[in-house]
């Protein structure tokens, strides 16, 4: 399993560059941020200095959408970087929430995100695209040039096409029936599509925040501080319950029921420890999505996701103990699980 770092690109972007640079140090294989220019700093000028201050790290985001900026921009912007430090980049990519809501627009259809995934990709690695009626090819790409492009989805319908279309799948919460699930639907779709499901990437990205013991006190301020996640998660699923019913068997009441005490959001705290809007997201949905507790906890579950077939677990560190949580990671739980862990093999 590999692992990733996940943060906003909040200012100093500075601060970003040295968390980044903390990850590597620790083992992590990526860093990945939002990508909402309202809300926070333009990521891809932040990555070029998380590059150039990294050696391996790729960098990507999670997610881009289809709206905020032209197609060929945001593959323009992908490949530039891999010109200038190798093939380090994903591009990550979904309908669009806060990036698209907080500027007065709705998310974009998935027809859309098909469409934008295409393009991307081909540009991205030195292929021509149709934009519209008019092909188009980077004269300045290099041979060898590859983006991945990796799809954030938990309706069916998106689960089904992360499986026939992306090159990774991108699922933002850690409960283990709910992965096994969606992990199967994604896989079963790929192999529907006459692709080899092995080649569809799995990253489960989630809060995790390490406690010292499991006292009721330590657990309830991890709680506390990845609470907001659960809002954020709650802020996707109420969409799918608008499209498809609360109980309509599309959507698993596993992942629909805890909304119902949803009473609004407000993005100015979107993805932030003490979101006031996340106050009905129950301790129980905060255990099942997000990854807390003492690092043996941590290194359990995430075991069992590795089991499920997850090949990533990427960090959201949006708490109060961001470096201690790197560098537990570090020193004990990606000894114990990621890609060199004893009966693994390096890729």
């Amino acid at each position: 399993m590999d692992f990733g770092l996940v943060l906003q690109t909040d200012p100093p972007a500075s601060r970003v560059v040295s968390l980044m640079k903390r990850a590597e140090r620790n083992g992590f294989r990526y860093g990945w941020t939002f990508d909402s220019a309202v809300l926070w700093q333009e990521p891809f000028v932040i990555y070029s200095q998380i590059l150039a201050n990294t050696r391996r790290l790729k960098v990507g985001t999670m997610v881009t959408n289809p709206g905020t900026r032209a197609w060929e921009v945001t593959a323009s912007a992908f490949a530039t970087l891999n010109d200038m430090f190798g093939n380090r980049t994903v591009c990550g990519i979904g309908r669009g929430d806060s990036a698209l809501r907080v500027a007065g627009r709705k998310p974009h259809t998935l027809a859309r995100i098909s469409e934008a995934m295409k393009v991307i990709r081909a540009l991205g690695s030195g292929g021509e695209a149709d934009l519209g009626g008019t092909r188009i090819r980077f004269p300045w790409i290099k041979e060898g040039a590859e983006l991945p492009v990796w799809m954030a989805a938990y309706g069916p319908k998106a689960l089904k096409m992360a499986g026939e279309e992306a090159d990774g799948f991108i699922l933002q919460l850690a409960d283990l029936y709910l992965t096994e699930s969606m992990v199967r639907t994604v896989r079963e779709a790929a192999a529907a599509g006459g692709r080899d499901p092995s080649e569809v990437t799995v990253c489960v990205a989630a809060p995790a925040y390490v406690t010292a013991d499991d006292s009721p006190e330590a657990l309830a301020h991890a709680r506390d501080q990845c609470r907001w996640f659960g809002g954020m998660v709650g802020n996707h699923v109420a969409d799918l319950v608008a499209r498809y019913g609360a109980h309509s068997g599309e959507v698993p009441g596993e992942l629909t029921d805890y909304i119902a005490a949803r009473q609004g959001y407000d993005y100015a705290h979107h993805g932030r420890t003490g979101n006031p809007d996340t106050a009905f997201v129950p301790d129980r949905i905060v255990d099942r999505f997000c990854v807390i507790g003492p690092v043996e906890k941590h290194i359990e579950k995430l075991t069992a996701l590795r089991a499920l077939g997850v090949d990533q677990f990427a960090v959201y560190d949006m708490h109060d103990a961001q470096e201690a949580t790197i560098d537990a990671y570090g020193s004990r739980v990606i000894p114990a699980v990621g890609a060199g862990a004893p009966g693994r093999t390096d890729p």
